[in-house]
């Protein structure tokens, strides 16, 4: 399939793919006699297995550990493990900071219960001072 058709069935853009091919994340497909890129089922997986890791959150250079130990099927997946762990205390300590972004807006937000001129507004107010974004 020529690189519209793999887009299309992937939801990646032709951009995209080129990305992860010069990423090397995505093996350089074959080529017609035209020179038109020839894409083959075991991109489109590779596509989807990318998709996948990404909508986790997981950063390219991640994936493409993953990449290369799903590549070497009789290794230990005690890399992959390790990978994983450390990307769930990250996601962990995301939603700490998250969860403490949510309170400090919480506590703006009750400054001003009215809806007044904006020259009154606590809000606005609260945020001109020098620490006006601490609970």
């Amino acid at each position: 399939m020529r690189i519209g058709e793999l887009a299309g069935q992937t939801g990646y853009t032709a951009e995209a793919i080129r990305y992860y091919e010069r990423a090397g994340l995505l093996p350089k497909p074959a080529r017609t006699a035209s020179n038109y890129r020839q894409y083959g089922p075991q991109h489109l997986e590779r596509l989807q297995f990318i998709r996948h890791c990404r909508a986790l959150g997981i950063a390219l250079d991640a994936i493409r550990t993953l990449l290369a130990a799903r590549d070497a099927p009789e290794q230990s997946c005690g890399t992959v493990n390790a990978m994983l762990d450390q990307h769930i205390a990250q996601v962990g300590q995301r939603i700490a900071e998250l969860r403490t972004l949510q309170q400090q807006l919480t506590h703006l937000r009750g400054l001003c219960g009215q809806d007044l001129p904006a020259r009154d507004c606590a809000i606005l107010h609260r945020l001109s001072e020098k620490n006006g974004c601490q609970v």
